[in-house]
């Protein structure tokens, strides 16, 4: 399954309380489980005025609609071509 990065543009973002977050988290939940196990979101990466998402989905407009229906921008979504680390160099 394909697997994406979503960036958010959310200002103030890396200002966000704990308490917003987990709101903010509650609300992506709630909108997944209506949407079916085959959208997940794996995790996400707070920055001072984006949110960059990881998600695994079938096709890009499953993503949009996540967004839309949870009131989030999804400002690039970009589908992820290859993945590497530091064992790549190995």
């Amino acid at each position: 399954m394909p697997k994406y990065i979503i960036e958010r543009e959310i200002p103030g973002a890396g200002q966000l309380s704990a308490d917003d977050l987990q709101g903010i988290s509650q609300t992506s939940c709630s909108v997944l489980n209506k949407l079916g196990p085959e959208i997940q979101w794996l995790q996400s990466y707070v920055t001072g005025d984006k949110i960059y998402c990881v998600y695994i989905a079938p096709n890009r407009e499953l993503i949009e609609q996540h967004a839309s229906q949870g009131g989030f921008p999804a400002n690039v979504i970009s589908e992820v071509a290859s993945i590497i680390d530091p064992t790549t160099a190995e």
